[in-house]
């Protein structure tokens, strides 16, 4: 059955014929809001982990999707973070073994990866770009971590061989929103950036997150309208996860704040992808924070039973992607 989305799995095997493996490796990188010097604390829903990839994260590796919620977890948690090209062998024997994998990109992911001058970003990127023949360079970053200088640097790996593409969190198109999530950037921040990338003939991926509390249809709307301006390569969506070590776990203990249930979420997710041009790829569709970090919310449906709850609805009522512009 054809998906009524263009999911990202599809999209590569069209452009390849074949399916592309990603190598998340850790840079060592902060962000602007973890900076000790800044003392900002993260934006509000960001935990201590910052998504760093999961073969690195051996102190974890005893919980499994059932686990129990722990709210001191973040406390007992640690990271092994090698050098970068061992970090890329770990990774692409992790993809390999457990995938068959053959063909493979390299993923800077946790944090803010252009968060350094552009000659600690160039020894980071060049320890690792000729390991392997890496048919993607993908960096993660916010809005507020991009110039022409990052620019030009990561367009210098782009080859006839080798995609470029920059990982941008805008989160919500609205002020207000990203105020209350304490991002630290504007709208205009993420427009100014985004431009650049697109300016330089980069991938552009853009990251959302819907059921931010605050966040009406006339928000998610706002989201909307800037995804349909700025019109990247791909778009990631999270569902709302409050986890273990974020401020917004705090007010979640003292009851201001609930993450959105599953229903809800389809919601939201059918809404804003019948409004986005269908030549966007989806490269995601929910967060999924381990079980023993979540909070909230802890109904919520694994990301194979929302995937086959969503698709079955927009089938069910003639609904693709595109098909309210």
């Amino acid at each position: 059955m054809e998906r009524p989305y263009n999911s990202y799995s599809e999209n590569l095997k069209n452009r390849y014929g074949y399916r592309i493996y990603r190598v998340g490796v850790d840079g060592g990188f902060s962000c602007p809001h973890r900076d000790k010097s800044r003392l900002k604390g993260g934006c509000i829903f960001c935990d201590s982990q910052g998504a760093v990839s999961v073969y690195h994260r051996k102190s974890e590796s005893s919980y499994t999707h059932e686990s129990s919620f722990e709210k001191d977890i973040d406390s007992q948690l640690t990271v092994n973070v090698p050098p970068l090209a061992e970090q890329a062998h770990r990774g692409v024997e992790f993809v390999r073994r457990r995938y068959k994998a053959e063909h493979f990109s390299i993923y800077f992911q946790s944090y803010s990866n252009t968060y350094a001058p552009v000659e600690v970003l160039k020894e980071k990127y060049d320890s690792v770009i000729d390991l392997y023949p890496w048919e993607e360079l993908i960096v993660s970053t916010r809005p507020d971590c991009i110039d022409r200088q990052k620019v030009a640097l990561l367009s210098s790996y782009k080859t006839d061989k080798r995609q470029v593409c920059v990982e941008l969190g805008l989160q919500s198109g609205n002020d207000r929103i990203l105020k209350a999530m304490r991002r630290g950037h504007s709208v205009k921040d993420f427009l100014d950036a985004a431009s650049l990338v697109k300016e330089a003939s980069l991938n552009l991926c853009v990251h959302v997150l819907t059921g931010f509390p605050g966040e009406t249809e006339a928000e998610l709307n706002d989201t909307i309208r800037v995804i349909n301006t700025v019109h990247p390569q791909a778009v990631k969506i999270h569902n709302l996860n409050i986890a273990s070590g974020t401020v917004l776990f705090e007010k979640y203990l003292e009851g201001e704040v609930t993450a959105p249930c599953t229903k809800r979420h389809l919601w939201s997710t059918v809404y804003f992808l019948r409004r986005i041009p269908s030549d966007i790829v989806i490269e995601r569709l929910i967060c999924e924070t381990p079980s023993h970090r979540l909070a909230s919310p802890r109904a919520f449906a694994d990301k194979n039973n929302f995937l086959r709850s969503l698709e079955g609805y927009m089938v069910e009522n003639n609904f693709k992607q595109g098909d309210l512009i």
